[in-house]
């Protein structure tokens, strides 16, 4: 684990992100906190706040329409192959 300042963390970027990428613990310790850099990966699912609400709108909609019988809910199984699939 590697722990550094902020202002060490801004003057040598590149340095601390590669140790990160390696897979290396990266802490940056500052006056307002500790924060650990990480690289986000292809499993990661970023998303924003408005996306988000979008989503699950559309999941409660989807639940609704079943509930009212307009709609056929997906199975657990499906869902989880679907995602499996995504990667490829």
């Amino acid at each position: 684990m590697i722990v550094v300042t902020g202002r060490d963390f801004r003057a040598n970027q590149a340095k601390y992100v590669g140790y990160a990428r390696n897979g290396e613990d990266v802490i940056v310790k500052a006056r307002y906190g500790s924060w650990r850099v990480v690289p986000v990966t292809n499993d990661d699912i970023v998303i924003n706040k408005r996306d988000l609400v979008q989503e699950l709108r559309g999941a409660l909609i989807e639940a609704k329409d079943a509930i009212d019988g307009k709609q056929k809910l997906n199975t657990l199984n499906n869902l989880i192959d679907e995602l499996r699939n995504t990667d490829k």
